[in-house]
């Protein structure tokens, strides 16, 4: 795989942590960002540093849905990294509250909206501008974690859901401008991945996935998303721009 310099949000817990994990063992040059202190990651930077492709490996600290700290992400990027040639949006966060639609608070649905596409969004805007004045002739890409609650209704967490299905549109938008730039922009869905963000609801998934909730009767691991981002950073589906790829065991497959 050609080296890439890549950004991933979110990218120091759950499914972020697995994609930066597969990239950084890929040979990769990889900054991820989060809003905690880069002290609350030094452990995770060790073990990539240790590991036996590793090339730059970096972290930035920065709240997503900031515009300023977007500019400044973006900025840090550059300087400490180089061009940026791949961005995955992962960064996301399910509602602290789960509360029935009927109870569901303007400020958690702005909170999350925020965070999970307004951000992604808005980072895609600056990032593709850049991009598109990046002419280094290495194979570029966007790529948007989205959840299989853009289609699927859970109605306790209805703001989650709503930013999904916004994650899904803004993907198929960012794919029809950049085509002709030669960015292509993707979806990955993932299913029901062990996580920090699924650990609350651990026992009720293990039952539905014994009773044949996916296919494949497993939980998805953070390391299958990371596998297919890689594949797509790598410019193995380069035309395929604007497509979703599927990570949930066969979950979304309906059937009698």
């Amino acid at each position: 795989m050609e080296q890439k310099n890549i950004l991933v949000t979110g990218g120091g817990r759950g499914i972020g942590a697995g994609v930066v994990r597969a990239l950084v063992s890929a040979g990769q040059n990889v900054a991820f960002c989060g809003r905690a202190p880069q002290e609350k990651y030094a452990e995770f930077l060790t073990e990539l540093r240790a590991l036996p492709n590793a090339a730059k490996v970096c972290y930035f600290q920065c709240d997503i849905a900031s515009r300023e700290n977007r500019a400044a992400l973006l900025d840090s990027f550059e300087r400490e990294v180089g061009e940026l040639d791949c961005l995955c949006n992962n960064a996301g966060v399910a509602p602290e509250v789960r509360n029935d639609v009927l109870e569901m608070t303007e400020e958690s649905f702005d909170r999350v909206l925020d965070i999970n596409l307004k951000g992604p969004f808005f980072l895609t805007q600056a990032a593709a501008r850049r991009m598109m004045g990046n002419a280094n002739g290495k194979f570029h890409c966007i790529i948007n974690t989205g959840s299989i609650s853009a289609e699927t209704a859970s109605v306790s967490r209805g703001e989650y859901c709503i930013s999904k299905a916004g994650v899904a549109m803004a993907t198929k938008l960012w794919a029809v401008r950049l085509a002709e730039a030669g960015i292509c922009v993707y979806e990955i869905r993932p299913g029901v991945i062990h996580s920090d963000m699924t650990r609350c609801v651990e026992g009720k998934y293990d039952k539905l996935i014994a009773e044949g909730l996916t296919l494949q009767p497993r939980w998805g691991e953070p390391a299958d998303v990371g596998r297919a981002v890689l594949a797509l950073c790598d410019g193995a589906f380069a035309y395929s721009t604007g497509q979703v790829v599927q990570v949930d065991g066969g979950m979304s497959i309906a059937r009698l």
